[in-house]
């Protein structure tokens, strides 16, 4: 087993515990203390790859389509002395976004299309009316699940992907697409609130996934071309239709947790 951790701190907890005396030590388990998006060396076994509630975390970018054109455009924060925060659009720069809305763009039968862009015949009526905007509403882009799967396709070959995490959440931001749920602990509960441009540290920040466009991507970046792709999408119920063992998780009043819990959640099997 080799455990991929990005905290220090947590990886240093983690060693101490393999550590304990009155425990027998893992020989077998190694504690790699290191992101996943600083791997550089290639795994050529088979292997299994398995991320539970991750990808939820991972950075996302905000980018909004000019209505005419349908040219992309990507957000910037202005941090100003004050400590307050200002949001821009400038044409598309960044090598990530290029590269995610190209693979994006590519996908065919069906072609994506992004929610956040209506069809043009609406865009162009709309143009015409007063006060009309010259920038469709944000979208929330995964990029970072991009990459993720990006270093899965060059570094871990022959890998086998279990991946599960959220498919919808409430209280996302609104106004947005796949926009991200950003919440804060105020008097013992938390308190969702409606912008992400808030001072780091103090909020949790985390995203719905689509699911079928990340299958579809992740088989464009791990799928050989010209192999069938093997990936498929199940929910947390199926999955645990098939591989768990429910009777050992009925409860005395006959529910079971591993398929009435978890409706949010879904799998990317490979």
């Amino acid at each position: 087993y080799n455990l991929i951790e990005i905290s220090p701190k947590l990886a240093k907890q983690q060693v101490s515990q393999q550590a304990r005396k009155h425990v027998v030590p893992h020989a077998n388990v190694n504690i790699i203390n290191k992101s996943i998006f600083d791997w550089k060396a290639t795994v050529d076994r088979p292997c299994f790859f398995v991320a539970m509630e991750v990808i939820d975390n991972f950075a996302h970018d905000v980018i909004r389509f000019d209505y005419v054109t349908g040219e992309p455009y990507q957000a910037f924060v202005r941090v100003y002395d004050d400590g307050e925060f200002e949001e821009y659009y400038e044409p598309v720069s960044d090598p990530l976004i290029q590269d995610y809305l190209r693979v994006r763009n590519s996908l065919a039968s069906p072609q994506h299309r992004s929610a956040a862009l209506p069809p043009a015949l609406y865009r162009r009526i709309r143009s015409q009316l007063p006060l009309a905007p010259n920038l469709s509403k944000p979208e929330f882009i995964p990029t970072k699940a991009y990459e993720f799967c990006k270093v899965l396709g060059r570094y871990f070959p022959r890998h086998r992907l279990v991946l599960s995490d959220f498919y919808k959440l409430p209280d996302t931001l609104p106004g947005a697409v796949t926009s991200p749920v950003v919440q804060t602990r105020f008097n013992g509960s938390m308190v969702p609130c409606e912008t992400y441009l808030v001072q780091p540290g103090w909020f949790d920040i985390f995203f719905p996934t689509d699911f079928e466009l990340l299958r579809r991507i992740y088989d464009v970046e791990c799928r050989p071309q010209g192999v069938e792709p093997m990936s498929r999408v199940c929910t947390q119920r199926a999955f645990a239709m098939e591989n768990a063992a429910l009777a050992q998780t009925r409860t005395r009043s006959g529910e079971n947790p591993m398929l009435d819990f978890y409706e949010n959640n879904k799998f990317l099997l490979s």
